[in-house]
Parts: C-alpha cells; structure tokens; sequence
C-alpha cells in the first residue's frame, strides 16, 4: 500500500504520513504527541506502527511533538549531521539517530531517499524524494527560492508536495510585523504562490500525475489564490489543510485512482 497522507501543513504544525508495502515512516513531527496521535487514529494509524521519523530542518513546526513521541515509543529519528546535533540540544530524551548526508540517496525499505540542500533559515534544512520502481514522491517545503538543486531532485517525479505559501500581495497588505514579511519574501523564506508554479512549470513532465499544495499560510494565502496560481497546468491539483489529514494519496494505483479516498 504505497502511498502518503499529510496529517496537516502550515505554521501550526507539519507532518507527513508516509506508507510502504510493509512500513509506515512520518516526515516531520510538527504536532504534539497527543495531536499526533489523534490524528493518525483518524487515518487507521498508530504511533506504534511508526517504523522512523524523517526531519527536515529544526524549526518548531516541524519537530514540537518530536521529543514526547520519542520518550514513550522506541522511533528512530532520521536526520543530517548538522539537524541532527541541533536536536539533541533541544531535547531532554536521547533519541536514536539515523545519520544521512545531504545530498545522498539512501534505503529506507523499498524507497530510494534523497535529502536535498534547500534554502531556508533553518540549520542545514533539506527536502526529499522517495523513489521506488516507476514511482517518485517529492516534498519540497520550507523553501526560500527555487534553486537548480531542487529542480534537479524534483525531476520525474509522479507525485509531488510543493509549498505554495503566500500571496505576496497579501504578506505586503497584512497587519504582520514588517520583520515577518521580510523573513517570508526573503531566500530564505518561503515560497509564493507564483514561484510555486515556477518550480512546477521546472520540474513537470509527462510522468507527473497529481501535485498537493502545502503550507499555505492562513493569514496571507487563500486556497483559492493557490489554485489560481496552477491554472493550465493540465495536472491534478489539490491542497493540504492544517486542520486536519488530507485524503490516501496512493502511488500504485493508475491516474485516475487518485480521485478515490481509501479512508
């Protein structure tokens, strides 16, 4: 059953659920411990079926649930040196790491993974792709621009999460402090709506079946202002949600399978 979920995306909290023929892996813990697992139970899903949890970066919405769910379930976490480090010095439990090397594919089950460098104001940050035989899933958040490493990782792929952050008309005319809008528009920010798009527009081809729209920003972006920027891109397109688990995106099924939830 490969496969992904997205358990929520946005500032309040990010996780993806991940599914293998026999493995479950979360990229991410941005949710409390009991957030989490309240939202894995929606899902069919337990804490204890979690074989590793795979960081991206350090930032608060991305690992807030990471060191209760350690301290009470045996989890691997799956991490560069640099993030890695970080983590230990914020956390009261020891964990154990799994070390990869940005830039390095490795196994993980069936999957092929590959950690990429992305630019954000986080230590050492990085995307992923997870490849097994014709399948491709790319999660590309958290990123400030798109850069020709990204477009080459995301190459090929036939399921992708892009960020499609903020309206940049909106950042500008929110009553935000200018010291966020400036950290949000920067490179090492996130993306707009329209750069979202441009990194679609660089890494789509023929193989790309269906693309979800994550960390939309509940202030400054509006799904229908996201939806709007993919217009013409002659793919399915849908959004992730902070509040709640997203539909089973499968990843064995054909094009049109992709309509139909397995939840």
């Amino acid at each position: 059953m490969q496969g992904f979920c997205s358990l929520g995306s946005g500032s309040k909290g990010n996780c993806t659920v991940l599914f293998g023929s026999n493995s479950v892996f979360l990229i991410d813990a941005g949710f409390s411990k009991k957030k989490t697992e309240d939202l894995l139970i929606k899902i069919g899903v337990s804490l204890e079926q979690i074989q590793g949890i795979l960081v991206t970066h350090d930032h608060h919405d991305h690992i807030s649930g990471l060191e209760m769910i350690i301290k009470h379930h045996e989890i691997p976490i799956y991490a560069n040196c640099e993030t890695a480090k970080t983590l230990h010095s914020l956390m009261q439990v020891r964990s154990k790491f799994k070390i990869f090397e940005t830039g390095v594919p490795f196994k993980l089950e069936e999957f092929s993974v590959h950690p990429f460098s992305i630019p954000h104001d986080a230590v050492d940050p990085v995307a992923f792709t997870f490849s097994f035989g014709e399948k491709k899933l790319g999660i590309c958040t958290d990123i400030g621009f798109v850069t020709p490493i990204a477009v080459r990782a995301l190459q090929n792929c036939t399921h992708l999460i892009l960020e499609s952050n903020h309206d940049v008309g909106m950042v500008h005319a929110s009553s935000r402090p200018q010291v966020y809008k400036k950290r949000v528009l920067s490179k090492q920010g996130h993306l707009s709506n329209e750069e979202s798009r441009a990194l679609l527009d660089a890494v789509k081809t023929n193989r790309l079946e269906m693309v979800a729209l994550g960390h939309l920003s509940q202030e400054c972006n509006h799904p229908d202002a996201a939806l709007k920027a993919m217009e013409g891109v002659e793919v399915a397109v849908e959004i992730l949600h902070q509040d709640g688990p997203s539909r089973f995106f499968s990843m064995e099924s054909k094009k049109e399978a992709l309509l139909e939830t397995l939840f």
